[in-house]
């Protein structure tokens, strides 16, 4: 399996596990926090972490089967950027405990990098033998 394809595989993993143990099969009581964080009642909070649970499983599934596509990988490494910042500013002492949204956002982001590099490598592969035939 290629580096390409191993990064593929827990990048994916790791949006599909998020979005179902601790959003939609248990709701971790970090995720209650997140949301009590900006205010939102309990029903409406619930409400929200699953449907983040949700759609970090569709997130998880597109980047599995679409990995080619450039802009979604873009958007993977933004998205994870974003929610970093967002536990940053909400509940700042969650970036020191264990299991961290920083070792794990971090390293989302350097194999996502991967990704793109290797992608470009493939692309500038085609071309040459394109050109040389």
């Amino acid at each position: 399996m290629s580096s390409l394809h191993i990064a593929r595989a827990i990048i994916a993993f790791s949006w599909i596990y998020h979005g179902l143990f601790p959003k939609l099969i248990h709701i971790a009581p970090l995720e209650k926090l997140m949301t009590a964080s900006i205010g939102l009642s309990n029903e409406l909070s619930y409400a929200v972490t699953k449907t983040a649970g949700v759609g970090e499983i569709i997130f998880g599934i597109l980047l599995f089967i679409f990995y080619k596509n450039k802009a979604l990988i873009l958007l993977n490494i933004f998205g994870l950027v974003a929610l970093l910042g967002f536990v940053a500013i909400l509940q700042p002492q969650l970036l020191i405990e264990a299991f961290n949204p920083v070792t794990t956002n971090l390293t989302l982001i350097g194999l996502s990098v991967i990704v793109l590099v290797e992608l470009q490598k493939a692309n500038v592969q085609t071309t040459t033998q394109t050109e040389n035939t």
